[in-house]
């Protein structure tokens, strides 16, 4: 399996990943292999059987396709207990950087339920309480923070903080206060994908958590270089 791992921490029942765009975590019915999943399996066998879902060993959490950075995996069964509660528990801290279309307001917050758009099976649809109900559409609260970092034409670098982990939360969130993340085929909008920007600018830079032998792991990871080139044009 030629896909490098780029790990950043491991010891005997972790390895945290610094995932790069454009490779998904699992296979799917689309995409059967040639994943994350498959790489690590390849260099880590141990790891079949982890987790509850034969096809996400040892996957805690996931990132979507076009989305690099941090990226944790449970080496056995009990460091997958013990970081499933971890996640479920609001104990980890999750930070993206992210640039969105136009200016947002300097920092705040969103919440609401997401639930799968009945139109589009790939898409997630902000559900609010009152005004969706008709169509019997259910969501899961979802709450995002966010700041704004740096101000450019037209865009604007933001430090994203998800309190939940919804599909595709951070990229429905801005979308639904009007600043869709730049370069996002699907809640982009009516904004064209950047000329130079090859997928959506998210990437997830910080993570903290609890390890299963009781220690605190707090890791970087810097901004990749597609990303990182697309702001230097921007600053010309």
């Amino acid at each position: 399996m030629n896909i490098p791992l780029d790990i950043v921490y491991e010891d005997e029942d972790v390895v945290v990943l610094n995932k790069q765009a454009g490779i998904s975590v699992h296979p799917s019915i689309n995409e059967p292999s040639g994943t994350l999943v498959d790489a690590l399996l390849a260099r880590y066998p141990e790891l079949k059987g982890v987790g509850e879902d034969p096809i996400r060993p040892g996957i805690v959490h996931r990132l979507d396709k076009d989305t690099s950075g941090l990226l944790v995996v449970a080496k056995n069964q009990k460091a997958f207990e013990f970081l499933k509660k971890e996640w479920q528990s609001g104990q980890v801290i999750k930070k993206y950087f992210a640039l969105v279309w136009g200016e947002p307001k300097e920092s705040g917050e969103i919440i609401s339920e997401l639930a799968r758009s009945p139109k589009d099976f790939r898409r997630r649809i902000v559900v609010n309480p009152g005004k969706n109900r008709d169509k019997e559409i259910t969501g899961k609260l979802a709450i995002t923070e966010y700041k704004v970092v740096k101000k450019y034409k037209d865009f604007s670098l933001v430090e994203v903080k998800p309190k939940t982990g919804r599909m595709h939360q951070i990229r429905v969130h801005m979308a639904s206060i009007g600043h869709p993340v730049a370069g996002d085929k699907i809640y982009g909008g009516k904004e064209k994908n950047p000329e130079g920007l090859a997928r959506q600018f998210l990437h997830a830079f910080y993570l903290s958590f609890s390890l299963p032998n009781g220690k605190k792991l707090a890791l970087e990871a810097d901004l990749p270089e597609d990303l990182r080139v697309f702001l230097t044009k921007l600053e010309k």
